[in-house]
């Protein structure tokens, strides 16, 4: 790896933690409050100040893989009681989407500057480059969160479409089981590559080239 590549992946490490993470768990935060449930707020959470968000883990994790060229890591959850918000099942599902909706948000943010620049030759190439790597881990960040499996986001969402009975099972089994499932997910099985990876790659690269042309 170049320096100007560790460098740019350097910035783009700290504006996740100091950006993209706080703006994840702020929508969560805001939706629930929107929605009727105060518990975020009440824990200092509805803020986008980074140190109440951040996972010594998670965050720790999201800067050594930025780094070596990945992007996965988390901040700290954040707290909602579903027992309070309107609307039942749909509205935990709104919470839920209101992170990844975020990072997609963040990541249109990047394309657009990043576009112009490609489209017309203009813009320091390491200024295209911490772009280019934002845009990529924020479109990951999304489809990672969007995956239904406990205690990603996207299992409220997917509970939100099933029967009630349907949900409440499979809730019991991936809750149980999930933590293996996304093992074997992440576990590189094809030649060194996971299966998440040739997921994300068949999800993320068409998202990319939409936003950025490139």
């Amino acid at each position: 790896m170049s320096t100007e590549l560790f460098l740019q992946r350097a910035i783009v490490a700290i504006v996740i933690l100091g950006v993209s993470f706080p703006i994840h768990e702020f929508s969560h935060a805001f939706a629930a409050f929107y929605l009727g449930d105060s518990t975020a707020r009440h824990m200092g959470r509805l803020t986008l100040n980074p140190i109440a968000h951040f996972d010594p883990v998670g965050g720790t994790l999201l800067a050594v893989s930025v780094l070596v060229g990945g992007g996965f890591g988390w901040a700290k959850p954040t707290p909602v009681n579903p027992m309070n918000l309107r609307g039942g099942k749909w509205g935990g599902a709104l919470v839920a989407a209101a992170g990844p909706i975020s990072n997609l948000v963040l990541a249109v943010a990047g394309a657009i500057p990043l576009r112009f620049m490609l489209a017309t030759g203009t813009g320091p190439p390491i200024l295209q480059g911490i772009l280019a790597i934002f845009v990529e881990i924020n479109l990951l960040l999304m489809v990672f969160n969007l995956i239904p499996i406990p205690p990603l986001d996207g299992s409220a969402v997917l509970f939100a479409f099933l029967p009630p009975s349907t949900a409440w099972q499979l809730r019991a089994v991936l809750s149980q089981y999930g933590l293996f499932l996304l093992i074997l997910l992440i576990f590189p099985i094809f030649g060194g590559t996971s299966l998440l990876s040739v997921v994300f790659r068949a999800i993320i690269d068409p998202l990319f080239h939409l936003l950025v042309g490139q």
